[in-house]
């Protein structure tokens, strides 16, 4: 039994809708179990832009730090935005990544069986299918516009005299290599003991950079077995044998592409979760940001239509990678698969002799089967 705190950044569109379900579950294990979770709400995204003036403040961020763990919903997407502020809700992941170093991006993809009907690819082909995607988060393209610049290589938008020219800059130091390196290969130790770095060394200077510490970093796990992969071979390899992979690590670009590719293995971007691992302990583990993969969906903000269960099993990984509670993480997968199995789902998992219940339904019967 413990006492932790828990910092919820619900964002915008679905973002409330899904960490609302996402709390009642982390309740209920706390009744199950007899811990203890308080929970500081704050502003992120345009509702913080809006009453707050930036996509979240430094006093959130100073809260989050004194955090034992962040459950993130969504930002940004809303329309009519654009245009309204200066400042763009999604400021608000890049401050937290790099403001509380959240380096590593941990995404796991295992298809429940009783959902491999659901995904675009054949069963037999995803059937064992359980892989891990390490992705590096506060390097690479998305990190070159921000202050200070890097000398002589800037990442702009500017006129030229033969018309309008765009700069981006992809930058990675080696340690920056190593550290999510280290990450993919302590991760596989506990798997499948298999490490796939993916790079695209046959163009880039930064992936022969990569290629070269992924091999020096692997002669340090001689009981991990260990392959290259260049990106667009990987996406092939993702569709056409997806059991054959076990851990990939790849940098920010990368690892945001093919993760979106992997989402539709579980058959819905509303099934995955991702934990976000930075540099700072906490007694059990490390301050981590959990969020599912899906975005804001404003489309459907409000109608009870969002599925819940990537941001309950982003709750999942909270318990196990920021506070220890790794039998209380493995009850929440369990209700998960129990409630999917007994035939319920939510709109984006639609199939026949299904039963369609709303965001709400979902989590309280997730929430039901951990009470029992």
């Amino acid at each position: 039994m413990g006492n932790y705190t828990i910092t919820v950044l619900p964002g915008d569109g679905i973002g409330p809708e899904v960490t609302d379900q996402a709390i009642n579950v982390l309740n209920a294990v706390a009744g199950r179990f007899g811990h203890t979770f308080t929970y500081h709400k704050r502003l992120v995204g345009v509702a913080a832009i809006e009453a707050e003036g930036d996509a979240i403040s430094d006093e959130s961020l100073e809260v989050c730090l004194h955090s034992d763990a962040i459950l993130f919903g969504a930002v940004g997407g809303l329309p009519n935005y654009d245009g309204r502020y200066k400042v763009k809700p999604e400021q608000a992941l890049f401050k937290l990544r790099k403001g509380l170093q959240f380096f590593a991006n941990l995404r796991p993809v295992k298809p429940l069986n009783s959902l491999l009907s659901a995904s675009p690819i054949k069963p037999e082909v995803l059937r064992g299918t359980d892989l891990l995607v390490v992705r590096e988060l506060t390097g690479g393209l998305y990190y070159g516009h921000l202050e200070p610049p890097v000398p002589g290589k800037p990442s702009e938008i500017r006129k030229t005299g033969h018309g309008t020219e765009a700069i981006d800059t992809l930058l990675y130091t080696e340690a920056e290599i190593e550290r999510i390196l280290r990450v993919a290969f302590e991760a596989a130790r506990d798997r499948k003991k298999k490490v796939t770095s993916v790079d695209k060394a046959n163009v880039l200077s930064s992936s022969v950079l990569w290629r070269q510490v992924a091999d020096r970093v692997a002669a340090d796990y001689p009981d991990i077995t260990f392959e290259h992969l260049l990106v667009d071979a990987c996406a092939m390899h993702l569709i056409r044998k997806p059991s054959s992979f076990d851990v990939i690590v790849t940098e920010n670009l990368f690892g945001d592409i093919l993760t979106d590719e992997a989402s539709m293995l579980a058959g819905s971007m509303g099934m995955l979760p991702s934990a976000s691992l930075g540099t700072r302990k906490t007694a059990n583990g490390r301050l981590g940001l959990y969020e599912p993969i899906h975005g804001s969906a404003p489309d459907i903000a409000g109608q009870g239509k969002a599925n819940p269960i990537a941001a309950i099993l982003s709750a999942a990984m909270l318990l196990q990678y920021s506070l220890g509670l790794k039998d209380e993480a493995a009850a929440i997968e369990t209700a998960v698969e129990q409630v999917i199995q007994a035939g319920y789902r939510t709109e984006d998992l639609r199939e026949a002799e299904t039963k369609i219940i709303n965001t709400q339904e979902m989590g309280q019967k997730i929430a039901s089967a951990l009470a029992q």
